[in-house]
């Protein structure tokens, strides 16, 4: 009987202390944020739906870099064709072109050896968003989700698509994987790579932000776009901002449809002003409970008129947002809390009619690979996925 109290008290004191940590990480956060309002700019944009198409591209244009080459994944494996991307860039390196990577403290599946490889090579290697004392909890929740990649200040590549198997392809499980990343040329090379630099120097504790020579002159491009970098705060006003300012049609393309109240709330209401709502998410999931913990939020949206569809060919990890095909959404960030409220994210809004066009075709063209969802289908009792479901409410904040 002592030891059951002695336990209970031991749980309790670690939940009372992660809730600690938790809501003194949380303000500590905010007030130290970044919040980087950046301007409308006009650049060429490129859309890439499938990793080896986009993978070539953005090898190619790795291997022909003559000064300098600045790359950030949240998540790079340690497996064949991470292999083949970390030679390329040690390949640079001993050419004499400035390498630097920074990838996700979590994220990255990077083992020891490969970065001593790389560092070795002449790679300069950080990690972003290490835990920090003393709020350890918090800390190791606020991950780095951005990808970034800029090349000789000219060229650069945000999105979806991180490096490993699983994004070429190459996963049983997962493929064929489809996901959205954007090759930008012009004007707008200049923010991401102030953004790489931001993350750098808090990550590698190197300030370059003032160095001339990664900010060459750039021509401006065809496409209006800006580009919003969010760190856990932002990202949810910015998505408020997008639905009300819809008239006819919303949609939503993400893995994880895990929505604020306010978020959605807003959805429904445009739902009652006759907006149409059309979202998709992936049929299958790649993470414990994501799937059950969007099921509230779609059953009551399939009840008031959206139409919610679930991508069949492959694992749907795009992220997306098109409203009333006057402005587009694409960027790293998912629909869902994690991404609102704990994860450094950066997206890009797009205000050309005829390249959200292409979006819009190849959104269009997944609707077309997926089930439309069904109150009956979802409505379907069992006690395990009310247990998941549940339990996915709980936690819903961390998925």
């Amino acid at each position: 009987m002592e030891i059951g109290w002695f336990l209970i008290g031991i749980v309790a004191g670690l939940a009372l202390w992660v809730y600690a940590d938790f809501m003194l990480g949380r303000k500590k956060h905010l007030s130290n944020v970044n919040r980087n309002i950046l301007p409308m700019r006009d650049s060429d944009l490129t859309i890439f739906a499938k990793g080896p198409e986009l993978f070539h591209d953005l090898f190619s244009e790795i291997k022909k870099a003559k000064q300098h080459i600045h790359i950030l994944f949240y998540i790079v494996q340690d497996d064949k064709i991470s292999q083949e991307f970390l030679s390329i860039l040690k390949e640079k390196a001993q050419e004499g072109v400035e390498v630097r990577l920074l990838v996700d403290w979590v994220g990255s599946g990077l083992k020891r050896k490969s970065i001593q490889s790389l560092k070795a090579a002449g790679v300069e290697f950080a990690f972003s968003q290490t835990p920090k004392f003393p709020f350890l909890f918090y800390s190791s929740q606020v991950r780095n989700h951005r990808k970034i990649t800029v090349i000789d200040g000219r060229i650069s590549y945000l999105g979806g698509f991180n490096i490993g198997k699983e994004y070429y392809d190459q996963d049983p499980k997962l493929s064929p994987w489809r996901d959205y990343h954007l090759k930008m040329t012009g004007e707008g090379v200049m923010d991401l790579q102030k953004e790489f630099l931001e993350d750098w120097r808090a990550a590698a504790k190197v300030n370059l932000l003032h160095d001339k020579a990664y900010f060459p002159p750039l021509e401006k491009g065809s496409i209006r776009q800006r580009l919003v970098p969010t760190e856990g705060i932002l990202l949810e006003e910015l998505i408020s901002d997008l639905i009300t300012e819809s008239e006819k049609s919303i949609f939503i393309g993400t893995p994880y449809f895990i929505p604020s109240k306010r978020i959605f709330n807003l959805l429904l209401d445009a739902l009652k002003k006759g907006v149409a709502v059309t979202i998709l998410v992936p049929h299958k999931a790649d993470h414990i409970l994501v799937k059950e913990a969007s099921h509230p939020y779609l059953r009551k949206l399939i009840k008031e008129g959206a139409d919610v569809y679930q991508y069949l060919k492959g694992f749907y990890h795009a992220k997306v947002i098109i409203i009333d095909d006057q402005v587009c959404d694409v960027g790293t960030a998912n629909f869902d809390k994690r991404s609102m409220f704990l994860n450094y994210e950066l997206n890009c809004l797009i205000y050309d009619p005829a390249f959200i066009k292409k979006v819009k075709h190849i959104f269009t063209e997944d609707i077309l690979n997926s089930q439309r969802a069904t109150l009956q289908e979802l409505n379907r009792v069992n006690l395990l996925l009310s247990i998941k479901e549940k339990a996915a409410r709980t936690i819903s904040y961390f998925l």
